[in-house]
Formats: structure tokens, sequence, C-alpha cells
């Protein structure tokens, strides 16, 4: 999905250089989950259970859009 892709430029451009090597392994994660299931937990319908996937969502979701 575009969106998604979108959202994940945002955070490779804005936030991969300086996150920690566990953030950087729970984003690789994230690359592993259904399109289906991310579009849920992006748009807020839906709450991962794992908890540091949780916390990444939260933070890409609040990366300001480019101006």
């Amino acid at each position: 999905m575009r969106e998604l892709d979108r959202l994940f430029e945002r955070y490779l451009d804005r936030a991969w250089r300086e996150a920690p090597t566990v953030e950087r392994e729970v984003f690789l994660r994230l690359l592993d989950i259904e399109d289906d299931r991310l579009w849920h937990w992006f748009m807020g319908h839906e709450t991962p259970s794992d908890a540091e996937l949780d916390t990444l969502v939260q933070r890409i979701r609040s990366l300001p859009p480019a101006g």
C-alpha cells in the first residue's frame, strides 16, 4: 500500500539513523507483517499485541508529515 510506504519512508528519512539497534530490529520485524494488519494498526483500529511493535507503530504515527 502506498500509504504504508510513505509512513515507512518518513521513519527511514527522519528516525532510522538515530534509532538504537533494538528499534531497528523491531522495524525490520514490522516489515514482515501483512499489509492489512499494518493498515489497521496505523489507522488506530487495532493495536499490536507485541509491546515493542506497538511502541514503534505509535512513534511512526507521531512523526510529522513532510512539509
